[in-house]
């Protein structure tokens, strides 16, 4: 059977479901999107700062509604950074490159022209990501950085 996702754009009144979703990542996975293991308490704090006013978050829901994947785009100044995480029983289906996608064209239809993410050197799905899509990734200590330029839609 083929699992069908549906992705939308998220508002402050999924903050419970972020933070579940976060929780309902292995502790390893937690460390890779977050850059180190957070205390649940810390990881509900983020979620609760979040300004969807400002940001974009985007989930993907499974054919049950669970929230299996979710980009941040946080905006700030002329530049965007991307954070992503799917549930690993979700992973190599194309959530996370789809959720990518979304992340890109919110940039771009904001005229933001530069995308990044940061993110730590062994997180291998993530630099799977960027180099699938053709960022430009520098390295150091242990960590990335990965770039893409964006050209505005007409």
């Amino acid at each position: 059977m083929m699992t069908i996702f549906s992705f939308r754009r998220l508002n402050e009144g999924v903050r419970a479901a972020l933070v579940e979703h976060f929780l309902a990542l292995p502790m390893k996975d937690r460390s890779l999107r977050f850059g180190v293991a957070l205390a649940p308490s810390v990881i509900a704090a983020y979620a609760n700062a979040i300004d969807f006013d400002r940001d974009a978050v985007f989930g993907a829901h499974d054919h049950r509604l669970v929230l299996v994947g979710v980009a941040h785009v946080a905006l700030e100044d002329n530049r965007a950074e991307l954070a992503l995480s799917v549930l690993p029983e979700h992973r190599c289906l194309g959530v996370g490159s789809a959720l990518f996608k979304h992340a890109v064209a919110h940039a771009r239809i904001r005229r933001i022209p530069r995308i990044f993410m940061q993110c730590l050197w062994g997180n291998a799905p993530i630099m799977r990501i960027a180099r699938k899509f053709g960022m430009r990734i520098v390295a150091g200590d242990g960590n990335a950085e990965a770039h893409l330029q964006l050209q505005p839609t007409p």
